[in-house]
């Protein structure tokens, strides 16, 4: 466990931290300290290492969270969990969303409770409201995720319905979204049906390939076991032992999100994905999302949860970018 000491001044803290297993460090740094130099650019903090002590510089509360993180870090290693990149920026991210109560604190001092496993990876939440949509996606039969791109929306929702594929919890996956922005106008582009909406779809099929070898993907696919569909291949439809995913649903209308929800069979579960803050119907004022998160919200079996710019899991511009584009304009 680390040793924890701290002398500050008015405007800056330096902490000092001592690890009692120097054996750690190497996979704590990472290769040529990138862990460490990923934390300094995301806190915006000074870090040192000499021997088994790490010292650490900025304002107090920006060098608190490089501690907890490092601190989080060092104690994953220590009970046998790997440490790469994807696990430094959960956990920078769980620390820059401390809370009063201290659940953050003890999430980043500890392996994540809550994980999702597929054939080629496990998958850990990389905020906290990325841990409470993972519980709702283990517990609840019908979740709205609403909120920018990025911020695991449509990946997490994907993973959990593959691990339930594989364990055998359901019998197929049925992934969907509006095939264009302004209603499904698909007449004038070339080729067959497939071949028209297969681009619109594209970020469907990545999530899959990147939970699942290519070969059980196309396999599936093949079987029927997985459908990936415009929405308005769902409509007469009753969809049972099923997992649903309705991706970009803020560009459905009232009548298709309707059309959609009540496809909703036995055993089955659904997730509706969309930013309402981009919008591209004719009218955004129609969105079938926000109707529909509207008329639903606190209804029982049904969750919504609200991702904003901070659960933004790309690049750390990426969420710059949506606080600017979302923040007041000149």
């Amino acid at each position: 466990m680390a040793k924890r000491d701290m002398a500050a001044i008015p405007d800056r803290a330096r902490l000092e931290l001592q690890f009692d297993q120097p054996y750690l460090l190497g996979p704590l740094f990472g290769e040529y300290d990138r862990h460490l130099v990923a934390i300094e650019d995301r806190l915006g903090v000074n870090i040192s290492a000499r021997g088994n002590r790490v010292q650490i510089e900025g304002e107090p509360d920006s060098a608190a969270r490089a501690r907890d993180v490092l601190t989080g870090l060092y104690n994953r290693l220590d009970q046998g969990h790997d440490v790469d990149m994807a696990a430094v920026e959960s956990v920078i991210g769980m620390a820059a969303q401390r809370q009063l109560d201290g659940i953050v604190d003890r999430q980043v001092s500890a392996p994540p409770q809550v994980m999702i496993r597929t054939r080629k990876k496990t998958i850990v939440p990389r905020s906290t409201t990325q841990t409470a949509y993972m519980e709702a996606l283990a517990r609840d039969d019908m979740i709205f995720a609403l909120g920018p791109a990025g911020t695991g929306k449509t990946y997490l929702a994907v993973a959990q319905a593959v691990a339930m594929l594989i364990g055998g919890q359901v019998d197929r996956l049925i992934l969907s979204r509006p095939a264009v922005e302004a209603g499904e106008r698909l007449g004038f582009l070339p080729g067959d049906m497939k071949e028209k909406v297969d681009p619109y779809l594209r970020p469907l099929y990545d999530a899959l390939y990147d939970m699942l070898p290519t070969e059980q993907v196309e396999r599936r696919i093949a079987s029927g076991e997985i459908e990936i569909a415009p929405i308005a291949f769902m409509r007469g439809r009753t969809l049972s032992d099923a997992f649903i995913i309705l991706d970009e649903a803020q560009n459905t209308t009232p009548a298709q999100m309707k059309m959609f929800l009540t496809r909703f069979g036995m055993r089955a579960r659904m997730v509706i994905c969309g930013d309402p803050n981009q919008v591209d119907l004719p009218d955004p004022g129609k969105s079938g999302l926000a109707d529909a998160v509207g008329r639903l919200e606190g209804v029982k079996g049904i969750a919504t949860v609200r991702f904003t710019a901070a659960d933004v899991v790309r690049h750390p511009l990426v969420g710059r970018i949506v606080e600017a584009y979302e923040g007041p304009t000149a």
